[in-house]
């Protein structure tokens, strides 16, 4: 949640325990827990606490999933275009007099953003997120937690309300791709939009922040966990292993496929061409300032629709540098995604060709300009900072089990009053936004104090 998924949490030690004090508990539990060096009786109720609570939240898992009703799949259960003609007319779009674009362009409020992990993806929701609240869109929101019960494929029931028939213009909380179930509570013209990352870049981080969520890699020895793995992955990974989708291939997980293909699996390409016909426009995070001026393109926004702050990024020294020959193994382990990312890279730079490229050099030019503008506005000494720094908790973001690796801002105290509210939805992270928007997170919260309480950063 905030970058876990609920579902990181459910896993329930099998290991007996043992007299001797270095083996009094399980060697991961020692691992995650930070507790080297105290007493064996600290030890054993930090354990026995872990164990209790994470059965009593499994309990609560369950529950929560019981509630979930399949529905008929019927004519019936889609968003109607006489219903979507009923929602617009409550829509609140900007006027003709905002626009970048021409006379004809009107400005799109029916999206479908597909959140893929580690990708930048956070940055974009902030922006929908405002988009979405100062235009009075109705959002297609989870229950409970802050994901559709990834990873669990989505299903229009984990929609918080739904009823068959329902139709939203948002729907971008993180999910299991499912296209049939997704396009049903949308008008059929709705514009769907993803952003991808180097499978590489992407691997590095998604290890770092999941390790201590999947037990394969916690008998991985030394320091550089992540080039022991990658000299031999096989020996640490499982594809029925609880919580393994997120060491290989995770955008192909997170876009519905099988994500243990091998890169020359016909399968894999024949993924990629299907997915190629579901979504208007795919962003790179490696050029997010072009992805945003397409995208402002796309769907005909203005250039303040599109001004942001980097949210959840890491501090430069839990990022590792991988030699090239570590970048050759990871290729080659993320080989679907290496594919995925190498067909909508190209995709994308045939739009930035189609675009201009000196229009998009003035436009990335101008977007540069207004972001700084209100970073000086906004942001006090200008930057993101350590959490432990961050002085209002609202703007603190989620961490990853067991430390404290990213980033967050601090408000200007002297802020422009008439600035003050937009620099506030700027620098919300995801789960303070989405309570901000109504939305219960009864379950994400139980688990951020479990793992602060249980895990001390």
């Amino acid at each position: 949640m905030g970058g876990e998924s609920t579902s990181d949490i459910f896993y329930q030690p099998s290991q007996p325990m043992r007299s001797n004090f270095r083996e009094c508990i399980p060697v991961w539990v020692l691992m995650m827990s930070g507790m080297r060096g105290s007493k064996c009786t600290r030890v054993v109720r930090g354990l026995i606490l872990w164990i209790l609570l994470t059965n009593i939240m499994l309990v609560l898992y369950c529950l929560t999933n019981q509630t979930q009703v399949k529905f008929r799949d019927s004519q019936e259960d889609t968003c109607s275009l006489s219903m979507a003609k009923l929602l617009k007319q409550n829509v609140t779009t900007p006027a003709q007099s905002t626009k970048s674009q021409s006379e004809e362009c009107s400005p799109t409020v029916d999206i479908m953003f597909m959140k893929t992990h580690k990708t930048a993806s956070s940055t974009i929701l902030n922006i929908l997120f405002r988009f979405g609240e100062k235009h009075k869109l109705k959002f297609a929101f989870p229950n409970g937690r802050n994901d559709f019960y990834y990873p669990s494929p989505f299903l229009c029931s984990q929609v918080k309300d739904y009823r068959p028939g329902d139709c939203f213009n948002i729907v971008c909380n993180h999910m299991r791709f499912h296209h049939h179930e997704v396009a049903k509570l949308l008008p059929p013209n709705a514009a769907y939009i993803t952003i991808l990352r180097d499978p590489v870049a992407l691997f590095e981080s998604s290890f770092h922040y999941y390790h201590r969520a999947v037990p394969l890699t916690w008998k991985i020895s030394g320091e550089d966990k992540l080039a022991e793995f990658l000299e031999n992955p096989q020996t640490f990974y499982s594809p029925e292993a609880f919580n393994s989708f997120y060491l290989r291939n995770l955008l192909f997980f997170d876009f519905g496929f099988d994500n243990n293909l091998e890169a020359d699996d016909p399968r894999v390409m024949m993924n990629i061409h299907n997915l190629s016909k579901h979504f208007d426009l795919v962003l790179i995070a490696e050029y997010f300032e072009e992805s945003l001026i397409l995208l402002k393109d796309t769907l005909c926004w203005t250039m303040e629709d599109i001004l942001y702050f980097k949210l959840n990024a890491r501090k430069s020294s839990s990022v590792s540098r991988l030699t090239p020959d570590l970048r050759a193994k990871a290729l080659q382990w993320n080989g679907a995604d290496w594919k995925l990312y190498q067909h909508f890279n190209a995709t994308f730079w045939a739009r930035v060709e189609a675009y201009g490229r000196e229009r998009m050099k003035q436009q990335v030019k101008e977007l540069r300009r207004k972001n700084a503008e209100m970073k000086d506005i906004c942001i006090e000494d200008g930057g993101a900072v350590e959490a432990q720094k961050i002085q209002d908790r609202r703007f603190l973001p989620w961490q990853p089990v067991g430390e404290s690796s990213i980033l967050g801002y601090n408000m200007k105290t002297s802020t422009d009053p008439k600035f003050k509210t937009i620099c506030e939805k700027m620098l919300t992270p995801e789960i303070q936004y989405l309570s901000d928007l109504g939305v219960n997170l009864w379950l994400t919260r139980l688990w951020g104090w479990f793992k602060d309480t249980v895990f001390r950063i």
